[in-house]
């Protein structure tokens, strides 16, 4: 299927710029989609890498482009506790071992082999459950965990020790970790032992370590949501393929509110 979609920025820019902004693909594969004549604007097949798209026109990809595109393997897994989410060290077993035609939910074709890399968007430690976004996708990578990246990452946590409205109020804002102040998160008690967390940074052993310095120990760390991506009912140890639309969400999620495309150059 190819893939339209209409240019409503103010000021011309150049194409392989907006759709490196847009998170279709990076600037250098709109670059080679533009010399494989891929690319129109407005029915017109385009012919320089430096052409650029005005207001109101549209920009077609067509349906060889987007197959090129959708290449890149991206896999949600349920991650179990036991399995490292990264290249492991001796003795530990990577997420990516589930990713077997056995444990494979939905359509999808593509399993990768034991030596494909597929990192992780987005750690979970082996001690912890839950989703986990593996991807050789480097534009949904940059959206994912790249510095500018705004996406919410929810989680549900058990744990050990008297919760207290003091301890909630100071999980919320005023901790630091390693000498730095952290970015102020949305922490709810749930339940008798249970604790909401809503993040937008992901330091090491983020929510355990906020936790001892609150007096609670966490006995079980389960993330249900990165963006608008939830876990839903994904059997655990199971996994699915990425969809489109749900890749574009999280491209489109990630950018902080108020952000503006860079001016045309």
């Amino acid at each position: 299927m190819s893939f339209s979609r209409r240019y409503d920025e103010p000021e011309p820019q150049r194409v392989n710029r907006w759709l490196a902004q847009s998170g279709v693909c990076s600037r250098r594969e709109a670059e080679a989609l533009i010399l494989d004549g891929l690319v129109l604007i407005d029915g017109e097949v385009v012919t320089d890498a430096g052409r650029k798209i005005l207001p109101g026109q549209t920009l077609t990809l067509a349906e060889r482009g987007a197959q090129k595109l959708s290449g890149a393997l991206t896999a949600v897994l349920h991650k179990p506790v036991g399995y490292v989410s990264g290249q492991p060290e001796p003795g530990y077993t990577p997420a990516v071992r589930l990713l077997t035609a056995q444990n494979l939910t939905g359509p999808g074709d593509d399993i990768p082999g034991p030596d494909r890399s597929l990192p992780p968007l987005g750690r979970l430690d082996m001690d912890s459950r839950g989703l986990l976004i593996l991807s050789e996708d480097g534009v949904l990578a940059r959206a994912v965990i790249g510095p500018e990246s705004d996406l919410e990452k929810e989680y549900i946590v058990r744990v050990r020790g008297h919760i207290t409205p003091d301890k909630v109020r100071r999980l919320r804002h005023g901790l630091s970790l390693d000498g730095k102040p952290l970015k102020p998160a949305r922490v709810t008690h749930t339940g008798m032992a249970t604790l909401r967390f809503i993040l937008k940074e992901g330091r090491n052993r983020q929510i355990r370590r906020m936790c001892e310095l609150v007096d609670l120990r966490v006995t079980d760390l389960f993330r249900v949501r990165i963006g608008p991506l939830k876990l839903g009912d994904l059997p655990e140890s199971k996994w699915r393929v990425l969809t489109a639309d749900e890749r574009q969400a999280l491209i489109e999620r990630a950018k902080p509110r108020g952000a503006q495309p860079n001016a045309a150059s």
